[in-house]
């Protein structure tokens, strides 16, 4: 198979299945691919899973087609070489075109694709693509440009306003950065970082973590130096810090209720020294050996593992833990820069979210002793999901208030606060820090 055989049947699969995109990546056999031709593989399938909603949209206006009535496998062809002419410039745009066109199952369906995949080419040239008209609704304009759903986008202008919603759906579409979390119970940061400039890879620590560092380029972790040696893991800054206005400390008991992969209980274990008790748990057993292995790599003792469903905290630890890390499920608005694929969900199947995420926060509120502290986090910026939740649960838990913090330039509101990507440079997250008075 060709590389954009194997993209197209990736984007086959991905379409007709339920499966995140990068399950979709893995599931397949590319085992017979090098490094290179893998990377232009998943350039392929990732550009059109990004943009998808964009090409649709302009396959309908050049062909005068309604979406619906093309063939699925056609739409999916279409799309893969609408990708290769609009954001591949490596590409160039006859060979997109003669090469995708090939992808075409018979006579008629070759000359439909080169229909239009050669007049895209043209008005891209004239930059006169057809796209909604901008003043007569800019929702529509935006959804389309960036390919984010209708209805996302208008939550966006709701929250934010026009000018601010448009910078968030660029800053998701274009910034592209690693944020690494260094295992200081091995290496200090510096040293860290004169590793990565001496393998020719630059990085800047972060001003308001202590162990964060970037590197402003997407790349595998697992190349990079020291992974194997377990002296960092992958962690957005929003991520870290929300452990950080918890202030693990030596000879705490700590709860992570929804712990995987794994992320805030390496930092909290590495805050603390690796001298608090951190027992780390997660609903699905698959996900808990990422758990294992992680700590095992970082050579973090304090964790223990173990599978248990959020909403059924462990009988023998109520009113006994000195804290608790409740980042629950949510509907990953604010990271749709790193798994675009998030933004199609529909909005119908995140009505349910609150509900379980208030339920999920009662429920590990019981771990708390007179005096603890909790930090409820989300990686979305929807307030029903963050705010809303919040206050339903202290009008309902009078023995809770919340607890300002500070990290550097970030002061919480009456102890909340919401990153918002491009106005913080961070994932989109939101965090609420709660203590038990009594």
């Amino acid at each position: 198979m060709t590389e954009r055989e194997i993209a197209l049947k990736l984007l086959d699969d991905y379409e007709s299945s339920d499966k995140y995109a990068n399950l979709a990546l893995s599931a397949h056999v590319t085992r017979t691919l090098d490094k290179a031709q893998m990377s232009r593989v998943t350039s392929l399938f990732y550009t059109t899973v990004e943009h998808k909603l964009t090409y649709d949209y302009l396959i309908g206006a050049i062909s005068l087609r309604d979406g619906g009535k093309i063939d699925p496998h056609t739409r999916n062809i279409l799309r893969l070489g609408m990708g290769q002419i609009l954001h591949i410039s490596s590409i160039p745009d006859f060979a997109a075109v003669s090469e995708t066109v090939k992808l075409g199952r018979h006579k008629g369906e070759r000359a439909f694709i080169n229909g239009v995949l050669r007049k895209a080419s043209v008005l891209k040239e004239k930059g006169e693509l057809p796209f909604p008209n901008r003043e007569k609704n800019v929702a529509r304009y935006l959804s389309v440009l960036y390919s984010f759903p209708l209805w996302t986008v208008k939550h966006f202008i709701s929250l934010l306003g026009e000018d601010e919603c448009e910078k968030l759906l660029k800053c998701y579409t274009e910034e592209r950065y690693v944020d690494l979390a260094v295992n200081t119970q091995k290496i200090s940061r510096g040293e860290y970082l004169d590793i990565l400039r001496d393998n020719g890879i630059e990085a800047a620590p972060s001003s308001r973590s202590p162990i964060s560092v970037r590197i402003n380029k997407s790349i595998d972790p697992r190349l990079l130096p020291g992974f194997d040696e377990g002296l960092f893991f992958v962690q957005d800054e929003a991520c870290t810090l929300s452990v950080l206005a918890l202030n693990p400390k030596s000879g705490e008991k700590i709860a992570d209720v929804c712990s995987a992969p794994g992320g805030k209980s390496f930092t909290a274990a590495i805050l603390s020294d690796n001298g608090a008790q951190i027992y780390s748990y997660d609903l699905h057993e698959s996900k808990l050996s990422l758990i294992r292995e992680g700590a095992e790599r970082l050579s973090l003792s304090s964790i223990r593992v173990n599978r248990r469903d959020a909403n059924s905290p462990d009988d023998a630890l109520l009113g006994s833990l000195d804290k608790v890390i409740c980042d629950v499920p949510c509907s990953g608005l604010g990271v749709i820069g790193k798994k675009s694929d998030l933004k199609y969900r529909s909005q119908e199947s995140l009505d349910e979210l609150p509900e379980l995420q208030y339920s999920i926060l009662s429920a590990s509120a019981r771990y708390l002793k007179a005096g603890g502290e909790m930090i409820y986090s989300t990686c979305t910026i929807n307030p029903r999901e963050n705010e809303e939740v919040v206050k339903r649960f202290l009008d309902e838990n009078e023995k809770f208030s919340l607890l300002d913090f500070e990290l550097s330039d970030i002061r919480s509101e009456g102890g909340i606060f919401t990153f918002i990507p491009h106005r913080h440079g961070t994932d989109g997250f939101f965090i609420a820090k709660l203590k038990k008075d009594r």
